[in-house]
């Protein structure tokens, strides 16, 4: 009889592996990594700041309302508490979203001061900060793909057959995902160009 019921089990374990039973805390930690991905990428992001004010404010003094700007947007970055509870809740990812643009937006206003400054354009020091700051922007493109391509998959788990059971049952606490949305209005609709 006790061998009836291992083999039993046995299969149950089998059957259960193999229907998607994990699929959801599957999907869910991918979700949390690529999360984390994202955070990391902005905190190198923010990381950057400083020493880019500090090295524009040496030669663009009179620029002090973008640098105040591009400060304070740094600050509202940082005061917002980001961690995993912000994928469940969606006012604080809305307000991490919005501050992450707000920085971003600075930070391009920025870019364009420094080019009125040819001398500060050819500074060693600024070059290879903004080379880095161009390149961590990549960065922060591929992670927040990555994540709106985790939280896809994991939304349409528990949104279909079999997830959607499973998701009933056994998940029932883990909530559908927040979502990255286009940052600027009409961004659907390509800028029109005229030459004239």
């Amino acid at each position: 009889m006790n061998l009836w019921r291992a083999f039993v089990l046995a299969w149950l374990a089998m059957t259960l592996a193999g229907c998607g039973i994990n699929t959801i805390p599957t999907y869910d930690e991918q979700v949390k990594a690529a999360w984390s991905q994202v955070e990391n990428q902005y905190q190198r992001r923010a990381d950057l700041v400083p020493n880019l004010v500090n090295t524009v404010k040496g030669f663009a003094a009179q620029e002090r309302d973008v640098l105040v700007e591009v400060t304070e947007a740094r600050a509202k970055v940082g005061s917002i508490q980001a961690g995993e509870d912000i994928l469940n809740d969606p006012q604080k990812f809305k307000q991490f979203e919005q501050a992450q643009n707000q920085l971003g937006s600075a930070l391009q206003r920025l870019m364009v001061v420094v080019e009125r400054y040819p001398e500060l354009k050819s500074n060693q020091n600024f070059l290879a900060l903004q080379s880095q700051l161009e390149g961590t922007e990549n960065r922060i493109a591929v992670a927040r793909r990555d994540y709106i391509e985790a939280v896809r998959q994991y939304n349409t788990e528990i949104r279909t057959f079999p997830g959607r059971i499973w998701h009933s049952l056994l998940y029932s606490e883990l909530e559908p995902r927040e979502n990255f949305e286009a940052t600027t209005e009409n961004a659907e609709q390509a800028p029109s160009v005229n030459f004239e």
